[in-house]
């Protein structure tokens, strides 16, 4: 009985090891890319984004439209796809996904203000999000923020 249970643990405590440490470290990787995007998009706040198609703000003086654009690709971590397929069995909501594409879409919308703010515009309007499976598996999106930067005299 004894070699049985030393058998058991020489097969399964590495994989039971890495299952642990792939979940402890893929959930404090994304507390603290949720966290830095918090900050980010604290410190960017100033420009003003509206998803409103024809809508126009009081453009100033000098000021041209320009195409602004924010991509990132986010990786889901093994323990979240492995939750996620037995969930998907019992057809349950697939949290898991909603937060990995909440950051992606975050993300995008961070870096498309920063290029916005880079260029001295404080207002986006159009903006428009793409978000696409880059691998089978779905453990991997793409996300992409886009809109019409200007300089604004609108104040909100």
């Amino acid at each position: 009985m004894n070699n049985s249970l030393t058998q058991f643990l020489i097969n399964y405590a590495p994989f039971v090891l890495l299952f642990a440490a792939g979940w402890f470290f893929g959930t404090r990787h994304e507390r603290q890319h949720l966290a830095q995007l918090s900050i980010d998009e604290q410190a960017l706040s100033h420009i003003i984004v509206s998803s409103e198609r024809f809508y126009r703000p009081n453009i100033a003086a000098n000021s041209q439209g320009e195409l602004v654009l924010g991509s990132v690709v986010i990786g889901q971590d093994y323990f979240k796809m492995i939750i996620a397929r037995v969930l998907s069995i019992f057809g349950k909501n697939l949290t898991t996904y909603e937060t990995l594409l909440d950051r992606a879409r975050r993300e995008a919308i961070v870096r498309m203000r920063t290029e916005a703010n880079a260029k001295g515009c404080n207002h986006i309007y159009g903006l428009r999000l793409e978000v696409t499976n880059v691998n089978q598996l779905g453990s991997m999106v793409e996300a992409i923020a886009y809109g019409t930067a200007v300089i604004s005299t609108d104040r909100h």
